[in-house]
């Protein structure tokens, strides 16, 4: 069993700068957040050594039609293999105009139920995600 105590870092959060320096995850629901959002949003075959590693979440959103189902598999596949603390609950998907909307519900063991909505929006500069949008809502 997994202790954290209070008064040691077990990681960073995102975004990942805040004024120059990194903000560390004190706690398991904020490190369980990261991982999820680090799964998620990193494409296959961008992280090294791990070819199948991540959900690819930008490339969707330029798809026409996007296959709902499929999608809700590779995001609960990705997160058993690389997130295996969490337990997913529902993962629900919507595509309005240029915006590709996420929103999981999953529990963290000692820690409760907790939830995550991701906005990956075209009309962005950078033309992808906003980390300001990745927020939780439960």
């Amino acid at each position: 069993m997994a202790y954290f105590r209070k008064d040691i870092g077990y990681g960073i959060v995102f975004p990942l700068m805040d004024e120059g320096t990194f903000t560390q995850s004190f706690t398991l629901k904020d490190k369980v957040k990261t991982n999820i959002l680090n799964v998620l949003l990193t494409e296959k075959g961008e992280r090294l050594y791990m070819p199948n590693f991540g959900c690819g979440l930008k490339n969707l959103l330029f798809d026409n039609d996007i296959d709902v189902q499929q999608l809700k598999e590779i995001i609960i596949e990705q997160l058993a293999r690389h997130v295996p603390e969490v337990s997913v609950q529902e993962v629900l998907t919507e595509q309005i105009e240029h915006t590709l909307r996420v929103t999981l519900t999953y529990i963290v063991p000692r820690e409760g139920i907790d939830a995550l909505e991701i906005n990956i929006n075209a009309a962005n500069p950078e033309g992808g995600l906003n980390l300001s949008d990745a927020v939780t809502i439960a």
